[in-house]
């Protein structure tokens, strides 16, 4: 049976219900039989659980949602699911009538392949994309038959991370519909003893938590169940919406009595370290802020707001000082001072009174604030068992002084030397996230977006107070030589109160008889080592418990672990080291069945009686605002159209259906010229491109090579802009900003305009009819003589005007061409010929170039009929017609 063209109905897990546009006929179509309650359009979720097991804070989440088709026609139904950003999905199945289809992890560009028709033809879908500040969403769909249950099953796991001295595993509940069986349970299973376990909802009220839920824990165990009877659910007496929307959270520790504990399974261990009772380590704080006019208006005053919050903080013994910038730099102090009562007062006049103005010079503050510090320790002027801290907010991306972002981490980490972490804090979105995340990893820190909200000063206040009580610094965890085989992280700059170290390994000998961990580090007031040694027989016998847990949680630990810490690593590696770290984090990601950014789930689903494909990707960070087009349904479409592209020294590459056959010209232009490739006057749609030439002359000055090093693409009609440089990609709508690097996997979506990046590949689209490849070309950075390039692709432009033309443009309208008179050229394995076209009769020469879009490596061949003279004859005019003095 086809399906009927009903809307899609969404039923989410943990996520909503999205219905519209019902005809009002629908009741009559499905005819007066008596439906269960809870029935919304002929689909009834009848059943839905979300399952947590965790053990030692690694947590195993299956979230299962059943659904039954009373309708008497097929409908679309869509399962979606809001999953914390930290997990990684490991499995996915979809059951309908009985009928099990499994998902299969596999290396992102195997699973593409399996996709790149669809994607190819423009249909494509979100399956995993960025959902707010926690959270990524999961959408797969599927056709259900009159009559017909669908079961879908997600697992994913995650380490919970030790936050302000709590574990939280935090959930998205919104059905949007009432359901027969809704449950959420927590099993958890801590070998230390839970000390606390709270859980609540943000949608309910307190009484009605109180008769719907359930919690208790005692010694190694708790438990958590949530289960709303349908009358619960209702968000009036009589009502037959659901109120189920907003935030379950449960929140739990662990006891204390030692400051470690370690954990030995089948071979792998895990050590979990976070003394109590310390005192703090004093800090030297430089607070390095952001004042350009971007920040005007709520920015400003949300900051300023949460200056004065921390001031209030600040321990006496603590050193501190403000750093503002703009285009230029400046200082409260000259050097570091001391937070006396006085001092914080005077501090408060200061922010009160700070005022945005001006551009962004980023690196000159970092550099400064980080020569304040190190002055400050040189000089003895503050305490010698203190640590020191820079924290930096900016909004945006540098635009005065050094601005290129490779450089500013360079002369930041030379500037650093690891003597000390700094910490980046991005406001919104307009700026590039991933500059800033490098650096900070790079020196010890980590970034942190700081969203636009209301609460933005209480996110920066919350910030400050995870770094504000340092226990610890070079903290080192030691095991005895050769015991231990394929360690994480084991040392750390800081230790913070409230949060936790945790170390994981595999044993070189199963068949040891005790384990012994050190863990050192400096404290306040002196230097400290933390023994734990384990009876491995004392550890047997607590495993007698394991009917509790998943047995083997502690190698997907150390697994989960490994990779999260080695894509960290991948980000600031270049060249070999890379290629290695990224070779060991896709071994381990599909040997764990992990949905990381370096694998893809591939679900194979039956749809009108032929299987499709969908593939759920793992979006990272600067897709916040985005999404990310990662599943496609392989279905019958009209291929895209032929392309027109440049690529190479450069070569112009014209594609002609009717015959079957392409034309090729090159432009010689010195280095610096910027050539007009597209001008749409109707659509307002402009292509230029900027010429580079080679990092030195080649010998032979005949055979000099020039490419395309820049280009700029702007739709004046929407008051857009984007530059593609082979380094980084800048949007710009309007004035707002944002940059990207080529690393980065995103999708900017607007009104009539999408914007891809994805592994050396960039896609442009306004609307449906033009589109438009950017591929990065990159040699050996040691390569003398060659730049990384750009080539440009036009994949389709059937929706662009008859007035296009430039140097691409020209052959976007029909034009005819003949052949004739093939002989023997200068080259015996190239031919001459004769061409007529556009009324010029001209000699020219059988060739090839290479298409890179699907293989940027190698390229596929392209036979065409090279135009010699910068394309004479062929192209409208002469070569210099098409200069152009800017990119915009």
């Amino acid at each position: 049976m086809a399906s009927a063209r009903w809307p899609c109905l969404i039923l989410a897990l943990l996520s909503g219900v999205a219905v519209s546009g019902f005809p009002r006929r629908l009741g009559r179509l499905l005819g007066k039989r008596s439906l269960p309650e809870g029935v919304v359009d002929g689909i009834e979720v009848y059943g839905t659980k979300v399952h947590c097991k965790v053990t030692s804070r690694f947590a195993h989440n299956v979230i299962t949602t059943r659904a039954v088709n009373h309708a008497d026609t097929a409908k679309e139904v869509s399962f979606n699911v809001e999953l914390p950003k930290t997990a990684f999905i490991t499995n996915f199945t979809l059951t309908i009538d009985g009928v099990t289809y499994p998902g299969n992890v596999k290396e992102k560009e195997v699973a593409k392949k399996q996709y790149e028709k669809a994607v190819s033809q423009g249909k494509t879908a979100g399956l995993v994309k960025a959902s707010g500040r926690k959270l990524e969403k999961f959408t797969v769909s599927v056709n259900v038959a009159a009559g017909s249950k669908v079961t879908f099953e997600l697992t994913y796991e995650e380490l919970l991370k030790r936050h302000k001295g709590k574990y939280e595993m935090y959930l998205k509940v919104q059905p949007k519909q009432l359901v027969k069986h809704f449950e959420i349970t927590a099993d958890i299973f801590e070998p230390q003893g839970i000390s606390t376990l709270d859980a609540e909802a943000s949608f309910i009220t307190n009484d009605l938590l109180s008769s719907a839920l359930t919690k208790s824990f005692s010694g190694k165990k708790g438990h958590v169940s949530f289960k709303p009877s349908l009358d619960q659910q209702r968000s009036c007496p009589t009502c037959t919406d659901s109120l189920l929307k907003g935030d379950f959270i449960i929140t739990y520790d662990v006891n204390r009595e030692s400051p470690a504990n370690v954990q030995i399974v089948n071979g792998y261990f895990v050590h979990f370290f976070a003394p109590q009772g310390l005192p703090v380590v004093p800090k030297n704080v430089v607070f390095v802020i952001d004042v350009s006019g971007s920040m005007h208006g709520r920015k400003m005053e949300q900051t300023k707001d949460a200056l004065l919050k921390i001031l209030e903080d600040v321990k006496e013994d603590d050193y501190l000082n403000f750093i503002l910038f703009s285009g230029g730099v400046t200082t409260w102090k000259d050097t570091l001072v001391q937070a006396t009562p006085e001092n914080i007062q005077e501090a408060r006049k200061f922010v009160m009174n700070i005022r945005d103005q001006g551009m962004t010079n980023i690196n000159d503050a970092l550099l400064k604030g980080i020569s304040m510090l190190n002055k400050a320790r040189e000089e003895y002027r503050v305490l010698e068992r203190s640590t020191s801290i820079v924290i930096m907010l900016t909004d945006g991306d540098a635009n005065v002084g050094e601005s290129r972002p490779e450089k500013i981490q360079e002369n930041v980490r030379n500037a650093i030397g690891g003597k000390f972490p700094l910490y980046n804090l991005g406001f919104g979105n307009n700026l590039n996230y991933n500059f800033l995340e490098r650096m900070a990893l790079e020196n010890h820190g980590l970034a942190r977006r700081i969203y636009e909200d209301s609460d933005a000063n209480v996110q920066l206040q919350g910030f400050y107070e995870e770094v504000a009580n340092p226990l610890l610094t070079d903290v080192e965890v030691e095991y005895p030589e050769n015991a231990i085989l394929d360690l994480t992280q084991n040392s750390y700059q800081h230790f913070y109160d409230g949060s936790e170290i945790v170390v994981a390994g595999r044993l070189a000998d199963e068949d040891m008889n005790s384990f012994k961990a050190d863990v050192k580090g400096h404290g306040a007031i002196n230097d400290l080592t933390f023994t734990e040694e384990l009876d491995m027989k004392e550890m047997e016998k607590a495993l007698k418990e394991r009917d509790y847990i998943f047995g083997n949680y502690i190698e997907r630990l150390w697994a989960y672990l490994t990779i999260e810490q080695l894509l960290e690593k991948c980000k600031n590696a270049h060249g070999e080291e890379k290629e290695n770290l990224t070779a060991q984090t896709l071994d381990l990601s599909l040997k764990y069945h992990f949905v990381t950014p370096l694998t893809s789930m591939v679900v194979t689903k039956p749809e009108d009686n032929e299987n499709k494909t969908a593939i759920a990707d793992k979006p990272g960070e600067d897709a916040e605002v985005s999404v990310i087009p990662s599943m496609a349904y392989l279905t019958n479409s009209q291929p895209p159209q032929t392309p027109y592209y440049v690529d190479g020294d450069p070569h112009f590459i014209i594609q002609v259906p009717e015959k079957d056959d392409a034309i090729c010209f090159n432009i010689d232009e010195e280095p610096g010229t910027v050539l007009r490739l597209i001008q749409d006057p109707v659509t307002g749609l402009t292509v230029n491109g900027q010429i580079i030439g080679e990092k030195r002359s080649s010998l032979d000055s005949q055979t000099r090579k020039t490419y395309f090093g820049k280009l700029g693409i702007a739709n004046a009609q929407m008051d857009f802009q984007i530059e593609v440089t082979p380094e980084r990609i800048t949007l710009w709508h309007g004035a707002a900003q944002s940059t990207f690097s080529w690393l980065d996997t995103v999708t900017v979506t607007e009104d009539g305009l999408s914007v891809t990046i994805d592994r050396k590949n960039m896609v442009v689209s306004f609307g449906d009819g033009v589109t438009f490849v950017v591929v990065l070309h990159q040699v050996w950075k040691k390569q003398p003589i060659h730049h990384d390039f750009l080539g440009f692709y036009v994949v389709d432009s059937h929706r662009m005007s008859a007035q296009t033309h430039g140097l691409l443009g020209q052959f976007f309208h029909p034009f005819d061409f003949k052949v004739s008179d093939v002989h023997p050229g200068s080259d015996p394995t190239k031919p001459d010929a004769t061409m007529v076209v556009k009324n010029h009769r001209l000699t020219v020469t059988r060739g090839s170039q290479k298409d890179y879009r699907k293989d940027v490596s190698a390229g596929t061949k392209v036979a065409c009929w090279f135009v010699h003279n910068n394309g004479q004859g062929l192209i409208d005019g002469v070569n210099s017609d098409y200069i152009v003095p800017s990119l915009f």
